[in-house]
């Protein structure tokens, strides 16, 4: 398989209606070019738009904890094999709230029940993982899920694991590629 990409993101100068949505997309002042995942998405301008509000209410309002939230997001990164994604999240997100480099290296190579991880954090990687074998979750881990976090938490969670699935089959099958600054998988 080629790395390719099938798809590719739009180059500058922008539309002036493109560049305000693509402004929208990444954090205020960023030095970063927009993304390529961006810049795809910015093919339809359409779509591109409707995407956002989830996007920016999952990292930017979700109820659920950021560092649950970011476990969750390398750990469905890491399943759908979106190593374009885990490896922006590995290098801005995960950091910032507190993952050490030893439990992001495990979203990818380690089971549910790693060392790195703490027992509630083992609830959130058998999430994903129920989710991504089989697109539902068992009565068992429900009863986890339930005893930890409130409805309103548990249906974000299932959500945010939901949308980076998206996200991920979006990247995988346009075959984006990898920005220069970011993290790829360990081996």
């Amino acid at each position: 398989m080629s790395d390719t990409a099938r798809i590719a993101p739009l180059s500058p100068p922008y539309a002036p209606e493109i560049e305000a949505q693509l402004l929208k997309w990444m954090p205020p002042g960023s030095a970063i070019e927009p993304l390529a995942l961006f810049r795809t998405l910015a093919l339809h301008d359409d779509l591109f738009g409707r995407m956002r509000p989830l996007g920016a209410g999952i990292l930017g309002h979700g109820r659920i904890p950021p560092r649950d939230r970011e476990i969750v997001i390398l750990r469905t990164c890491a399943r759908a094999n979106a190593e374009y994604e885990w490896g922006i999240h590995a290098v801005i997100q995960a950091p910032e709230v507190g993952l050490t480099a030893e439990q992001i290296d495990a979203t990818v190579v380690g089971k549910s029940d790693d060392p790195a991880w703490s027992e509630g954090d083992t609830v959130l990687l058998r999430l994903v993982d129920e989710m991504h074998d089989t697109a539902t979750v068992s009565d068992l881990l429900w009863s986890e899920l339930s005893a930890r976090y409130p409805d309103d938490q548990v249906l974000e969670l299932i959500t945010t694991t939901g949308w980076y699935r998206l996200l991920s089959t979006v990247i995988n099958t346009a075959r984006i590629e990898h920005e220069t600054w970011s993290r790829r998988f360990p081996a």
